[in-house]
């Protein structure tokens, strides 16, 4: 977590090989991401998932939604098109989208239904470390509760772990274990949400927490 400029989104896409650290070192399950190349780069890249804040930006138009959640397995060479085909549709209805849905193109579909193919897409060669960044900021708050509880779901039966980028408090504090908050690329305080969230020991994690709206209620003149 952290404000906007923070450092959040870059440290996910080096994590996830998407982009070169300038310096120092990536370690991601036992290797230095940064240092790797060609097909050793690819092998670990298949242990990855990455799942990004806008999917009508991250699906690509011009490919239906089967095609575009089949990407990753044509890139691997992870088995025959019957296999792929048919692994599709057993991923449609993992995350909740009806049959049919994998001859559509995403701007047919809504956004929560589109997210829920972007995290298909993420999750299909079953990943060690799917990376979240921001994945339900451009949803609607009650689509949002959809989306995190399919997330959790998912996350029970397949034991992937995740790096889940937010500025969302709220999510924040009900998905994860562990929690770094973050200043200029710095860490500058860690702990479990309940530490860090309602016993924060840096003043700019206080103004953080400070900074979230808080409902206002009002009572109706008849209720009184």
């Amino acid at each position: 977590v952290g404000e906007s400029g923070s450092g959040k989104s870059t440290i996910g896409r080096c994590v996830a090989a998407l982009q070169k650290p300038t310096s120092g070192s990536v370690d991601v399950l036992g290797q230095d991401v940064g240092r790797l190349r060609g097909s050793a780069l690819k092998s670990l890249r298949k242990r990855f998932g990455f799942v990004f804040q806008d999917p009508s930006t991250s699906l690509n138009p011009r490919l239906t939604v089967g095609q575009c959640i089949a990407e990753p397995m044509i890139v691997h060479k992870t088995g025959s098109k019957a296999d792929i085909a048919r692994t599709v549709v057993e991923w449609l209805d993992s995350v909740q989208l009806p049959k049919g849905t994998e001859k559509r193109y995403p701007h047919e579909l809504s956004g929560g239904q589109r997210q829920r193919a972007s995290l298909a897409r993420a999750l299909v060669l079953k990943p060690d470390l799917l990376v979240a960044d921001e994945p339900t900021s451009a949803l609607d708050v009650s689509v949002q509760a959809a989306v995190l509880d399919l997330f959790e779901e998912l996350q029970t039966e397949l034991h992937f772990a995740c790096l889940f980028i937010s500025h969302d408090l709220a999510v924040v504090d009900r998905l994860a274990h562990r929690v770094a908050v973050l200043r200029g690329g710095a860490v500058v305080e860690l702990g479990t949400p309940g530490r860090i969230l309602r016993d924060p020991a840096e003043e700019y994690t206080k103004r953080l927490i400070a900074a979230i709206p808080r409902p206002e209620v009002t009572r109706d003149r008849k209720d009184r």
